[in-house]
């Protein structure tokens, strides 16, 4: 399947800022079941861009507008390949769980096996897997238990956006029964960890099929699983539409967590007060080809940054986007 993405952000700003510096987590990721076709980057103001590759193989972008701008806007334009992945088996042998203790595994996996960041073990998180009885999923084969967990997850917490942000604990959704994708994320990447199976954070994309059942936002991004079961190498599952990742899946990066990979991540120097708004918008090529383009941008995310009183040399973090 050919799919074109446009992932737009626009920053504003109340008063000039002085200077901006980002990061970007944008261009979709090349594997065994996604080729990117193309990739580009549309900045206003203009700048140089630079990029390099992360620890994770992700490609990151990032650039410096260097002069007084009171707007900032970020176009990443991109047309994606998927390819037919191979049928999952219905189960695997009850020793999987052995193999995933040998220290191969552990030792090539170590950075998804520990708790990190917003994907870490809490009291709160302890009492969910209690009232809802997640042990004895355990008892099932490997590949068995987290395809149950993403749906005891699917079942247990609605899906809405607005609850949370993008930084918040896995405490906050648990509380509230809801959530978005990143929450229903790091949610599942704390519990499989604890069970001993390697699980990472994969920001990217879903084009959205309502009739198939999908429930989360189409015009955000989009995050869902991946965990490694040694005989399967790595496996994606969506917790918050209850599916396996599949070719309507675009994969942008891989991280322990939000916090590794956040679509965009900058400061910029300035006492201003900052609205954030992001669209984005993923069709099939050929119906992009045969439309007008068209993008729905969300309200401004957080209306408003605390001011700074500050001296002028310090830089103030722009806001980032929560993956819905």
């Amino acid at each position: 399947m050919l799919f074109e993405i446009r992932h737009v952000t626009h920053y504003v700003y109340d008063e000039p800022v002085r200077e901006s510096v980002m990061e970007l987590w944008m261009q979709p990721r090349k594997s065994t079941g996604q080729g990117l076709i193309s990739f580009d980057l549309e900045l206003e103001p203009p700048a140089q861009v630079f990029s390099y590759a992360d620890n994770y193989g992700n490609t990151v972008h990032h650039f410096d507008v260097p002069h007084p701008h009171q707007r900032l806007s970020i176009v990443a334009r991109s047309v994606v390949e998927t390819y037919g992945r191979a049928a999952l088996p219905e189960r695997l042998e009850m020793d999987e769980w052995e193999r995933l203790q040998a220290d191969a595994v552990r030792g090539e996996c170590w950075d998804f096996l520990s708790p990190h960041g917003l994907a870490a073990p809490s009291p709160a998180l302890e009492a969910f897997a209690r009232e809802r009885g997640l042990a004895d999923l355990r008892g099932r084969d490997p590949l068995t238990s987290v395809r149950e967990l993403a749906a005891e997850l699917y079942r247990a917490l609605d899906y809405e956006a607005g609850i949370t942000a993008a930084d918040s604990p896995i405490d906050h959704a648990l509380a509230e029964g809801r959530g978005v994708c990143q929450d229903f994320a790091h949610i599942m990447i704390a519990l499989c960890r604890g069970w001993g199976v390697p699980a990472r954070y994969v920001s990217g994309y879903l084009f959205t099929d309502r009739e198939a059942g999908d429930r989360s936002d189409p015009d955000a991004t989009h995050a869902w699983v991946e965990v490694f079961l040694p005989s399967l190498r790595w496996v994606g599952l969506d917790p918050t539409n209850n599916i396996m990742a599949g070719e309507r899946h675009l994969a942008v990066a891989i991280g322990r967590d939000y916090a590794d990979v956040p679509p965009s991540r900058g400061v910029f120097k300035g006492e201003a007060e900052s609205q954030l708004s992001v669209g984005v918008s993923v069709r099939q090529a050929n119906e992009a080809l045969a439309q007008t383009e068209f993008l729905r941008m969300g309200a401004p995310a957080i209306a408003a940054a605390r001011r700074r009183a500050s001296s002028a040399a310090l830089m103030d973090q722009h806001h980032q986007q929560q993956q819905q």
